[in-house]
């Protein structure tokens, strides 16, 4: 994984940041949020996963994976595959956080809502995401993925 503040990481160095990041302040609320995004490229696809962990009321940072893959055609297979990494790294980091003790809320962010396209496979995504053990946030609440992962996952980015 990457960061703009702590370049490139292992997924253990990203979880000891948090670990130490969420043991800085005891007082206040933690959010961990991962979300995915896309963008098909010339030739490929561009997958874009992101951690972000914010201090409620006090900032936050973020860490971020990118992938070429196959150019992936269809929006309904793009959005189960973003949801499908989205929910994998959500597991690893549970499971991390369960087993240091961290005390956040974790949430998957899924780049789907009630307008466009995709908004016939809420139910799904919302279901599968929930059944995995996660909150699940749509548009326009789900910030990692249409903000964070959006902007890293376009031409051009100069966060890559």
């Amino acid at each position: 994984m990457k960061s703009i503040t702590y370049g490139e990481l292992s997924f253990d160095g990203v979880c000891e940041i948090i670990k130490e990041y969420t043991s800085k302040d005891l007082e206040v609320d933690y959010v961990i949020s991962v979300g995915t995004d896309s963008q098909n490229m010339d030739n490929y696809t561009k997958m874009v996963s992101v951690i972000a962990l914010v201090r409620k009321g006090k900032g936050g940072i973020f860490f971020y994976d990118i992938k070429k893959l196959k150019r992936i055609r269809n929006i309904r297979q793009k959005i189960f595959r973003e949801t499908q990494d989205s929910i994998e790294l959500a597991t690893k980091v549970m499971e991390f956080l369960n087993n240091n003790s961290i005390h956040a809320s974790l949430e998957v962010h899924v780049d789907i809502g009630n307008n466009g396209e995709t908004k016939h496979l809420i139910k799904e995504i919302a279901g599968w995401v929930v059944g995995s053990g996660f909150r699940c946030c749509l548009k326009p609440e789900a910030y990692t993925s249409t903000g964070i992962a959006d902007k890293i996952s376009k031409r051009g980015s100069r966060v890559c």
